[in-house]
């Protein structure tokens, strides 16, 4: 994995969705600048991403005096709302699968190179994978609209509610679609990592611990369609990771969150308003 440092708009990303999210409240930008330092961020690198994100409407600034606040917008609501999903309210596995698969076609033209490479990436998060062509597959449900919607590509997508018919080799499609090894090699990467003690980041608090910790697992599970358990290689590695993560997370969350707790803030009238 690459250091912290590498990577700020992830760690931002976890760092709002984690303590701000729900709260109501807008954080002061040196108070962000001063966290993202203790996980060796750069100031220049941390207002670069900040301003970047505000750009991008993921990030309202307010001030207040000489001192310039930080708050979430609806769009950034949304898309840390998504990341909170996949950390606290889905099992590393999925069992139970009844077989149905989502099918999803699209066709664009050449010159469409930006909107097909949105595309793509928002069928990644998804849990997709490209079966041939424009052909991908989803081991369950999935609502197009939600996960299609502002994308310019949209209109030319066909989804389905699909099931494998034979001669179909499951195993085989799975292993198609999907880079298994890829997958189980990230969550052994991080079993590896923060199992032990000795390999772990040095940080100087359980703040700066626990943000790299949800960090790194949250690029982990990102790229993990959870495919159906039956068609997983034995020793599959995310049951194991996902434990020792809640772990971690639990034995660091109350000195992260009294570390939180001090930091500068003032109330966000507008999530008072919404």
């Amino acid at each position: 994995m690459s250091s912290p440092a590498e990577r700020p708009q992830p760690l931002l990303l976890t760092f709002f969705g984690g303590y701000l999210l729900g709260r109501g409240v807008h954080v002061a930008t040196s108070a962000v600048i001063d966290v993202l330092d203790r996980v060796g961020v750069s100031e220049h690198a941390t207002r670069s991403t900040l301003s970047r994100m505000a750009r991008r409407d993921l990030l309202r600034r307010v001030r207040r005096g000489r001192k310039v606040y930080l708050g979430l917008t609806p769009r950034s609501r949304e898309v840390l709302h998504d990341g909170e999903v996949r950390i606290w309210r889905t099992e590393a596995v999925h069992d139970g699968w009844d077989g149905t698969w989502t099918l999803l076609s699209f066709t664009l033209p050449d010159s469409w190179q930006r909107q097909r490479h949105e595309l793509r990436s928002r069928l990644l998060w998804a849990g997709f994978g490209p079966l041939q062509g424009g052909l991908w597959i989803a081991p369950s449900p999935v609502d197009f609209t939600v996960i299609g919607a502002g994308l310019e590509a949209a209109a030319h997508v066909k989804v389905f509610a699909a099931r494998a018919l034979p001669p179909t080799d499951v195993d085989a499609l799975v292993r198609d679609a999907w880079d298994l090894d890829a997958i189980a090699g990230r969550y052994q990467g991080f079993l590896d990592r923060w199992s032990d003690p000795r390999r772990r980041p040095e940080l100087p608090d359980a703040l700066a611990a626990q943000l790299v910790l949800q960090t790194e697992w949250l690029q982990v599970i990102r790229r993990d369609p959870r495919l159906p358990a039956q068609h997983l290689p034995p020793g599959w590695p995310a049951e194991p990771a996902w434990r020792l993560f809640r772990a971690l997370y639990a034995e660091l969350d109350p000195r992260a969150r009294e570390a939180v707790a001090a930091l500068d803030v003032i109330p966000d009238e507008e999530a008072g308003r919404s």
